[in-house]
């Protein structure tokens, strides 16, 4: 197997699929997809298995088709260097040539930025679907093993799905994805789960966030962060003072700019149900469906169901950049754009940080560790995890429920392994535990889930009482801090 270069971070599982689709001597031409928000590392990746393999790459821009065309012909000459300059003048000629590259052994084709080609020429997925037809010679004769690559996810998801010109014939459909906050804190070279997690909370996972486009400025202390998010993040000289605005504005099914800023600023306000941003933002729920479902396609935005209502879904900003954007930036952007009190505004924001940014992050980044870290640590490997509101008749009022992780339901009613309550800069006690407690025996009364063993557990980024430890010692309650999160279990 072809070994992964030793500069690039992570990645192993990425690196893997593409080996095992690229080294495949089975003949035939094969087709992938590779998808992925920008500045994930898709390029890099996909560069350094052509070059390892030596295959072809092909970076397509926005062009016009007859420029394209050119400009694949110019890259292919100066790939195979043959007696006259390749000029094709249409784009069955090229993927032709593409499969040939393949006749005497596998080798790897990359078109990156497909959606740039594809939308100039809508017909492309038809001319490749028939390009690899079963029994055409020319994919039969070829171990061309052709990936195709974008960055617009809207596009690239319906690529391959309903009836789709291509549905059926790839056999690698490869996401690549932001670095989970493990990973990244690794990646920024962390030790600090506190200053990792609050980190996490401006950027998220993004690897360019931490190269190039803040110039690898990594805040050096806890004590360097507040003027690290100045410079980084909130100066019109970095990089990253637009990139929340790049990230809308690259998605072309994204048409109306200014309905899809307000439907994510009502998220970040905390709104995320749909009758909360409907009103939010000023249209009928009805009128939200699309905005709303394109956001998910784009990643920008996650669907969760909760957990005790069937009727209930909340929406969340899947991106730490978007978030932090409309809650923190947004409100103050003619200030900032000219970057006159950059510093001041920040010091003026930073309770809105903690309120709006922090304490929802890491009751996300809680929801994570016990669907992919914590393993079986509460009775078995979890399914689900997601958050909830549980009614309480007594009292008249609802209770949230930060974190519930569920189990499979092996025919029955699935057992509902935990609940947890999450404090990012709480010291939790005895009155967490009681109200835990109290939910637990409410979802008893429920009946949607099977609670007999379900465990309580205690998330805060603050620390414990010495009273909630002696009770954890005792059984009755898991406590989970930062270093668990960035740390155990697993």
């Amino acid at each position: 197997m072809m070994l992964k270069p030793t500069d690039m971070f992570d990645r192993d599982r990425e690196w893997s699929q593409l080996a095992d689709f690229v080294e495949n001597e089975r003949a035939g031409a094969t087709l992938g997809v590779v998808s992925g928000r920008r500045r994930q590392g898709k390029s890099f990746l996909l560069e350094a298995v052509c070059q390892q393999a030596g295959g072809f790459y092909f970076s397509a821009q926005e062009a016009t088709e007859a420029e394209s065309l050119a400009l694949v012909g110019t890259a292919l000459t100066r790939h195979l260097d043959p007696v006259a300059p390749i000029a094709p003048t249409d784009w069955p000629t090229v993927i032709d040539i593409l499969l040939r590259l393949g006749r005497e052994r596998p080798v790897p084709v990359v078109i990156d930025e497909f959606p740039y080609l594809a939308r100039v020429s809508p017909a492309l997925p038809s001319m490749i679907q028939a390009a690899y037809a079963p029994r055409r010679a020319e994919r039969t004769e070829s171990r061309t093993r052709l990936l195709l690559c974008g960055s617009a996810m809207s596009f690239m998801g319906k690529l391959l799905s309903g009836n789709a010109p291509l549905r059926g014939r790839a056999s690698l459909d490869l996401t690549v994805h932001t670095l989970d906050y493990r990973a990244a804190a690794r990646f920024w070279g962390f030790e600090d789960p506190r200053l990792a997690a609050r980190v996490h909370a401006v950027v998220g996972g993004t690897p360019a966030y931490r190269t190039d486009m803040i110039r690898h400025d990594v805040p050096r202390s806890l004590d360097d962060f507040d003027d690290w998010v100045v410079r980084a993040v909130l100066s019109p000289g970095s990089p990253m003072f637009l990139e929340a605005r790049y990230l809308l504005a690259e998605e072309p099914d994204l048409r109306d700019g200014a309905l899809y800023h307000s439907v994510l600023a009502a998220i970040a306000e905390g709104n995320t149900g749909r009758g909360g941003i409907a009103e939010h933002v000023g249209r009928k729920t009805n009128e939200l469906s699309h905005p709303l479902t394109v956001l998910e396609d784009a990643g920008l935005v996650v669907r969760e169901n909760d957990a005790f209502r069937a009727n209930r879904t909340d929406f969340r900003i899947n991106e730490p950049l978007l978030a932090f954007y409309h809650a923190i930036m947004r409100p103050f952007w003619s200030q900032l754009l000219h970057g006159s009190g950059t510093a001041r505004i920040w010091e003026r924001s930073r309770g809105r940080f903690a309120a709006n940014i922090l304490g929802t992050h890491f009751e996300r980044l809680c929801r994570e560790w016990a669907l992919h870290f914590a393993g079986d640590r509460f009775g078995d490997w979890p399914t689900q995890v997601t958050a909830g509101t549980i009614n309480d008749p007594a009292n008249r009022t609802t209770c949230e429920v930060d974190v519930a992780v569920i189990g499979h339901a092996n025919g029955a009613r699935p057992p509902l392994l935990a609940i947890g309550e999450a404090k990012w800069n709480e010291v939790m006690g005895l009155g967490h535990l009681e109200r835990l407690r109290r939910i637990r025996e409410l979802i008893r009364n429920n009946d949607k889930f099977d609670s007999t063993h379900t465990r309580l557990v205690c998330f805060s980024g603050g620390g414990f009482t010495s009273d909630l430890r002696e009770r954890a010692a005792e059984g009755e309650v898991d406590l989970v801090g930062l270093a668990d999160l960035y740390a155990g279990s697993q």
